[in-house]
């Protein structure tokens, strides 16, 4: 065939860390010569290098030959890749199968020049291309476990296996005999296979700041916050130079390899997938792996004061200290919890339980009416701040949060006009839905956003920006309210700033 009459091709080599065989020159060559027996030139190239074959996201090559094909901008008329591995290893193989459908669909079908099927699409070759697909998926999740196993059996060695080592500790370089060679530094890796990483202890001044740190919360009896705050005004630097704050601090006092424990597998992240946190049960832990910088007596009473604390404690022991108020006070409030010591604050009740009222419910109390009202009252707050964050986060700029002088929260639009927001809270009236809407006495002359409540009142129904309401006495609002007419549904909070200046447009006509 001459070369004039060639069909104008690319192709779309990958090479992960798996094997020199596939190599790019190698896949390359395999495709050219492909290229050359069946009539192709090759005239644009994909490439993907070191990039895993799992997850489409993290291989801009074919991402770009996708945009490509699908935006009709692909001079080619077809895809030369070396086989269906090099393609993907996604773990739902419709995924391989949907990325070549979306080239087969622009005209442009994708050849495999290493397989051993034909690309004519018969069903012998569909047949094979389909299990290869799942072969190739079928090896990274056995390479993912096998790599696991390998780093738990390492793991249980006492090697360190991977990450940072954590403030107060450094990683060290040994030999395959045990030798030490050096101490790694951040971003630092090992080059020879046989070498292997341990953990020892970090400068003396970050150890001594750990043991610090440890006599503050067990003998001091400080908060994680507090010993942040402490180390920050003692201009003590965090790892980078960055400052304290208390989720460093709770590591430093929750995980065992300040005891001189080697830990590997609190956390999975198999194929790219989500991290998990797996149960202490799950991990390999090997004590007295290293020079401890904390003694095993003292960790452990960090961890019993850790377990006292109120969101540590399960749902029958929070309950437990609600009906020891019962007994003692023949009642139970907010007030009283917050008067009863060590009781948890209410908030830790309503973070568990979703309310006070709910938590009551548990114990078969009945609550007075006033405890169902505060608890309506703290929905219907939170439910209307969630509303304004929603707006002035949709609004690209065009709209603010604005504090009045009786420190009422309203919303200010660009062009300086303010507008009250007003929530309709749902009864029922003679077996019909009513909505209770209370103006703000001082916004009687604002545009409102009136948010409607659903039949639990736990959620917004639907909105309408109406014109000034006017007066300041409470209103009741049926379903087809007059008030509420279809112009002024809104639809999309999205569309908030110009439902207000259409409102404003037919108040001054």
């Amino acid at each position: 065939m001459a070369s004039n009459a060639r069909v104008p091709a690319s192709q779309y080599v990958r090479m992960s860390t798996e094997h020199q065989r596939y190599s790019l020159e190698n896949q390359s060559s395999a495709i050219e010569k492909y290229a050359e027996n069946h009539g192709f030139s090759i005239i644009r190239t994909y490439s993907d290098a070191a990039r895993t074959g799992v997850v489409f996201r993290k291989r801009e090559g074919l991402q770009q030959l996708i945009q490509d094909v699908v935006q009709r901008v692909a001079t080619y008329k077809a895809i030369l890749v070396y086989d269906v591995s090099r393609w993907g290893r996604f773990q739902d193989c419709d995924e391989a199968a949907y990325y070549e459908f979306l080239c087969k669909s622009a005209g442009i079908p994708i050849h495999y020049c290493a397989e051993s099927f034909s690309n004519d699409n018969s069903m012998p070759s569909i047949i094979l291309k389909s299990l290869k697909r799942v072969m190739a998926a079928e090896y990274s999740r056995e390479l993912g476990c096998k790599v696991f196993a390998g780093q738990k059996r390492l793991a249980q060695l006492g090697y360190r296996q991977g990450g940072p080592a954590g403030y107060g500790l450094r990683r060290l370089l040994i030999s395959e005999d045990g030798t030490p060679k050096q101490i790694l530094r951040v971003g630092e890796r090992k080059s020879i296979v046989a070498d292997r990483v341990i953990q020892v202890r970090g400068l003396p001044d970050q150890v001594r700041c750990v043991r610090d740190i440890y006599q503050m919360f067990v003998t001091q009896e400080m908060n994680f916050t507090a010993i942040a705050r402490k180390l920050n005004r003692k201009r003590i630097a965090y790892l980078g130079g960055a400052p304290w704050n208390a989720r460093a601090i709770q590591t430093i006092l929750t995980h065992p390899r300040y005891t001189g424990c080697n830990v590997y597998g609190r956390s999975s992240q198999k194929l790219y997938s989500r991290t998990v946190i797996l149960p202490r049960s799950e991990w390999t832990i090997v004590p007295r792996a290293f020079e401890p910088l904390i003694d095993t007596g003292t960790f452990a009473r960090a961890q019993a004061l850790i377990g006292l604390w109120p969101r540590n404690r399960s749902d029958t022991e929070l309950l437990e200290s609600l009906k020891m108020i019962i007994a003692k006070e023949g009642r139970i409030s907010e007030a009283l919890i917050r008067a009863t010591p060590n009781v948890p604050c209410p908030q830790i009740y309503r973070a568990r339980f979703g309310s006070l009222v709910n938590a009551y419910r548990l114990l078969g109390y009945n609550c007075i009416w006033n405890e169902q009202g505060q608890e309506q009252k703290r929905r219907v707050r939170s439910i209307r701040s969630n509303l304004l964050s929603q707006i002035t986060a949709l609004s690209r700029g065009r709209v603010t949060i604005n504090m009045s002088p009786t420190r009422h929260t309203r919303l200010r639009l660009r062009t300086g006009r303010l507008v009250s927001v007003i929530v309709g809270l749902l009864f029922e009236y003679k077996g019909e839905p009513r909505w209770l809407v209370k103006p703000v006495p001082g916004e009687r002359r604002q545009i409102a956003l009136v948010a409607r409540l659903n039949d639990r009142n736990d959620a917004i129904k639907d909105f309408f920006v109406i014109p000034p309401v006017r007066s300041s006495r409470s209103l009741v609002i049926s379903e087809n309210d007059v008030r509420l007419q279809p112009e002024f549904r809104l639809d999309d909070l999205a569309d908030f700033f110009e439902a207000v200046q259409t409102v404003a447009r037919s108040v001054q006509t």
